[in-house]
């Protein structure tokens, strides 16, 4: 009995002492906009992307993600750009995030609306400034001075 307490503190060591994984996406259309989502928890803007679910690849979430979140497809994951695992980077969990730019298609519209209550194209010149949830601010920057980070 004792030796099944002591796995099971273990195991829960693990899942709650430990920062989860995510993917975020900058998705941009093939006219160069890029495509942001307003989440509901905090009405701010914000790139596409969540956790990564168990048994999934990262290519899985932000496939699965984009869709939920924006009704757009991948067609093509361009690059990883960045690694952001900052204790502080998202309010609610410690989590690492990996950052990849997707060139996308598809006919914007909020999937989950209990997460997301809009998607928007925006140009390089029209992004809103300064006010974007979580760390995508640091993201956005980091992707437009062309900067691949490990933060």
């Amino acid at each position: 009995m004792r030796r099944s307490w002591q796995f099971v503190q273990t195991v829960l060591g693990v899942i709650f002492r430990h920062p989860v994984t995510g993917a975020t996406i900058i998705p941009r259309l093939a006219d160069g906009r890029i495509v942001l989502v307003r989440r509901r928890d905090n009405g701010l803007w914000g790139l596409p992307g969540g956790l990564v679910d168990w048994g999934e690849d990262i290519p899985t979430t932000v496939r699965r993600e984009l869709a939920e979140e924006t009704g757009l497809e991948v067609v093509k994951i361009s690059q990883l750009l960045g690694v952001y695992s900052a204790p502080d980077r998202d309010p609610r969990i410690h989590s690492i995030c990996i950052t990849v730019e997707a060139e996308v298609i598809g006919k914007m519209q909020v999937r989950d609306t209990l997460e997301i209550s809009a998607v928007q194209a925006f140009e390089l010149t029209s992004l809103p400034e300064g006010k974007l949830s979580h760390d995508h601010n640091r993201q956005l920057q980091d992707y437009l001075s062309g900067r691949a980070t490990i933060a």
